[in-house]
């Protein structure tokens, strides 16, 4: 598992794909955050919080984590060494956790850099460090988690297709559809009474992480969304 993980951060790095991630998301947030005039400036809001960004990001993780993991198994499938790499010997689940691992790994490091956002929103305040950390950090788990899933997602989607496109449309849709249309179908009473079904959706365990929570039940919901869709690639494989 260890040499698929290396293997993967490697072809990241080893290509324009990595750095252009990494690059993509610190430059739409920033552009959103510090330059364009919108609700998410944080200048024109006059208030020390990082709450724009964190609102915003799962929005761009939706587009970019499924970029990173577009080529996951399509790739392989259409170099046609899948095959090969399943007669490894290894498990099929540990080449699964290899490709998983290395696309999150990636996404995290691109997360890392926003950390500057925390101190400069710190020393920006009026008094310095007014930042309410608990819900900043509680927000910083609330991503990783969310990248979790959607990095899951986005691995599951690369095995039914060996057409990259096709794979990242598939796992924006499904991402979109996890986090924000579980939400939206609370709103509506077409099927009958569905206001708890808003807790289906990761939107509402994320917010509420968001909030400096840490409720079991968020944690709990995450890593069996993770686990079903890396449990769902395993079969996927194992059946081809």
């Amino acid at each position: 598992m260890l040499a698929i993980l290396k293997k993967e951060i490697n072809t990241f790095f080893a290509s324009p794909i990595g750095y252009l991630v990494i690059g993509v998301f610190l430059l739409l947030n920033g552009l959103f955050l510090w330059v364009f005039k919108s609700e998410f400036n944080i200048f024109d809001n006059g208030i020390a919080s990082l709450s724009a960004f964190f609102l915003l990001a799962p929005w761009i993780l939706i587009f970019l984590v499924p970029a990173v993991t577009m080529r996951s198994f399509s790739d392989e499938k259409k170099q046609g060494t899948l095959e090969l790499l399943i007669t490894k010997p290894i498990s099929h689940f540990q080449i699964v956790l290899g490709k998983y691992f290395g696309a999150f790994i990636l996404i995290v490091i691109a997360i890392i850099p926003t950390l500057l956002y925390v101190y400069t929103v710190m020393k920006l305040g009026n008094p310095e460090h007014n930042l309410d950390m608990g819900s900043t950090i509680g927000s910083y788990f609330g991503l990783l988690f969310l990248i979790a899933s959607y990095a899951a997602i986005g691995v599951f989607a690369s095995t039914l297709s060996d057409n990259q496109i096709v794979t990242f449309i598939i796992a924006v849709f499904i991402c979109f559809f996890m986090y924000f249309g579980f939400e939206g179908l609370s709103n509506y009473n077409v099927f009958g009474n569905l206001v708890y079904m808003e807790n289906l959706g990761m939107s509402s365990h994320y917010n509420s992480m968001s909030r400096g929570i840490l409720d079991t039940r968020d944690l709990v919901y995450f890593i069996s969304i993770a686990i079903a869709f890396l449990i769902f690639t395993k079969l996927r494989i194992q059946k081809r």
